[in-house]
């Protein structure tokens, strides 16, 4: 499974402990994009800072290769859509991993992506 940027932000809450443990149970992999997008929140304390560094110290970290990138352009030919949910899309699909993410509407239309939302069907 691949975790979306805001899973892995989530994670970081201490509210989500349930979250961290369904994140701990799995072999997961994460985008470099992930990487930049979440340690370079220039609003993270010195706390979730610290989460980050021991969560991608531990991480595999799935690289921005070219059969991602043309992933990517290929969505973004068929729909408007960010460049971060591209890649992030264009990772999954590249390496056939489900996307667990909490965004899934933003996803849905992409054929042949498998999409986890570890929220739904939680009461929070």
């Amino acid at each position: 499974m691949l975790l979306d940027s805001n899973i892995i932000i989530y994670a970081t809450h201490p509210e989500y402990r349930w979250l961290r443990e369904f994140i701990a149970q799995q072999e997961p992999a994460v985008s470099a994009l992930s990487y930049v997008e979440t340690l370079g929140y220039h609003r993270l304390t010195e706390v979730e800072h610290q989460l980050l560094e021991e969560f991608f110290a531990v991480s595999l970290i799935l690289p921005i290769s070219q059969p991602v990138l043309d992933r990517a352009v290929a969505l973004r030919q068929m729909r408007r859509m960010t460049l971060g949910d591209a890649i992030i899309a264009g990772t999954a699909l590249a390496h056939q991993l489900r996307l667990v993410t909490r965004n899934v509407e933003d996803f849905q239309w992409i054929e042949g992506l498998q999409l986890l939302n570890p929220f739904e069907g939680r009461s929070l």
